[in-house]
């Protein structure tokens, strides 16, 4: 941390990059080393935001030395809890980053990949269960398997407003340092990649010691919070 870049906090709210880092910050936004003028920012101004945002029920945190984001201790600010779609996916995209072959092509990974992944770990008619928009009703298995394709799609589309990843195209995605906080639950034991297979294949989400089955109806009020 260089706290000298800035004498004040005057000094961090009147930086041309304030406006637009605080906004996205409190949209629960995970802000990368990939972002580099605004992660350079708050590196450089960290002492002086932990304060500020203190202020308002919230918590600067820095995961590792590679990404930023708020996480609220109060009511504040908005919440908002992502859905088991966006949870099993960053899951799954987290294991993905964990893999050796990913830094070889640079974090990019194929949209086909992550659901055939998802398919192996989790099985086809589990998968279908958990990512199905209408559960409870019949449905035509390849209007099921279509359903979960479009699941798929808006999780990414959440996890790339939150900063997670970055959707190159609807087929190709780039994986964001932010992946990680996925992965903390099993961070620190002797194979983090078996047991972030494990909570996968279970169906389960576990953030800040909460856990809930996939299938339930009430996960999304039990799962990882950011503000929004």
């Amino acid at each position: 941390m260089r706290s000298e870049a800035y004498n004040s906090l005057e000094d961090v709210v009147l930086d041309e990059h304030f406006p637009d880092v605080d906004l996205e910050l409190r949209r629960g936004r995970h802000i990368g080393r990939e972002d580099i003028d605004w992660f350079g920012f708050l590196v450089d101004a960290q002492y002086h935001l932990e304060t500020f945002y203190r202020r308002f029920d919230c918590e600067l945190v820095q995961g590792g030395d590679a990404y930023f984001y708020l996480l609220p201790s109060g009511a504040r600010l908005g919440r908002r809890h992502l859905s088991t779609a966006e949870m099993l996916v960053g899951q799954a995209l987290a294991l993905m980053r964990l893999d050796p072959a990913t830094a070889e092509s640079v974090g990019l990974v194929e949209v086909g990949q992550l659901t055939e992944l998802l398919t192996n770990i989790v099985g086809k008619e589990r998968l279908l269960k958990a990512l199905n928009s209408r559960r409870g009703q019949v449905h035509d298995e390849r209007v099921a398997e279509r359903e979960v394709r479009g699941e798929i799609q808006k999780a990414l589309r959440g996890l790339d407003r939150l900063g997670f990843v970055e959707r190159l195209s609807d087929m190709e995605i780039a994986l964001r340092a932010p992946l990680m906080r996925f992965a903390e639950p099993v961070r620190g034991l002797s194979d983090p990649e078996a047991a972030l297979i494990a909570l996968i294949e279970c169906g389960e989400v576990v953030v800040e010691d909460k856990d809930v089955d996939a299938d339930e109806e009430e996960a999304d009020d039990l799962e990882m919070e950011v503000e929004s």
